[in-house]
């Protein structure tokens, strides 16, 4: 399984694209601004499109890919969420005042979008590809996913606070690589637990809960592009103070254009 990284960053700046993963040609993990990486002929390959939240860096390609693309398809495509997520786009975007409302354009019966409802713990089959939804601890309902490739399950954090319910799915797992948010660096460290995100000193908490025996890649996503050299150097500089960081994990830094084969 191939998993095409389109956007990671935080927020967006020159080459700094917002979440979004290409999970083979067909399977869309979050619509950030990293989607307007792909052509036309990619976009138009993508039959479903899963979401962890509502918020806009996770979303906001997904009204103009659709809009891109319908002429180009024969069926609608699928928007797998939460119901609470669902509710955000019906209400928020897909409103005919926001952007038009593409599950009855150009009918309800013949829609270019389809929602499904996912719930937190489901086990999907997409495309023939195995995805559970996991748990995610954010300011609105989210979630996080696991992905079954090849060589294991690729797993993505979501937007997410400390979260103990993730760890103890996760690590009954055959983990083949993490990613995983640190969204602030420590100075900004009650900003992140307002927000219900991860700074470096959060994230070495986090990664307490794998087991020493369990050694697989793990990713640094969602950094705020102003401070990423700062996060990044916080989360190396606890290589040098805590065993549980560095000394028993391999921690990198993702970006945009990299593809991972799990």
């Amino acid at each position: 399984m191939k998993v095409r990284v389109l956007g990671c960053s935080g927020a967006i700046a020159k080459d700094c694209r917002t979440t979004s993963f290409l999970i083979g040609d067909s399977i869309l993990l979050d619509a950030g601004t990293g989607v307007g990486d792909l052509t036309l002929e990619e976009m138009a390959k993508i039959d479903h499109v899963l979401l962890t939240h509502s918020h806009l860096d996770h979303i906001a390609s997904l009204p103009l890919m659709l809009d891109a693309v319908s002429s180009l398809r024969t069926g609608p495509v699928q928007v797998h969420a939460l119901a609470a997520t669902i509710g955000a786009l019906q209400a928020h975007v897909f409103n005919n005042v926001i952007w038009p409302d593409f599950s009855a354009i150009p009918s309800t019966a013949s829609p270019f979008l389809q929602y499904r409802a996912f719930a937190s713990g489901d086990l999907l089959s997409i495309a023939g590809v195995q995805v559970e939804v996991l748990p995610a601890h954010h300011t609105v309902p989210a979630v996080g996913f696991a992905v079954q490739g090849d060589t294991g399950w690729w797993v993505f954090s979501g937007d997410t606070e400390r979260n103990p319910s993730f760890w103890n799915r996760v690590n009954t797992l055959a983990v083949a690589c993490l990613v995983i948010e640190t969204a602030f660096s420590n100075r900004e460290r009650d900003l992140a637990r307002r927000s219900l995100h991860l700074s470096p000193e959060a994230l070495a908490q986090e990664l307490e809960h794998i087991p020493v025996a369990d050694r697989y890649p793990i990713y640094i996503t969602h950094t705020k592009p102003s401070e990423t050299s700062l996060i990044m150097d916080e989360i190396k500089r606890l290589d040098c103070t805590a065993n549980t960081l560095y000394s028993s994990h391999d921690i990198r830094w993702l970006s945009a254009g990299q593809t991972m084969d799990v």
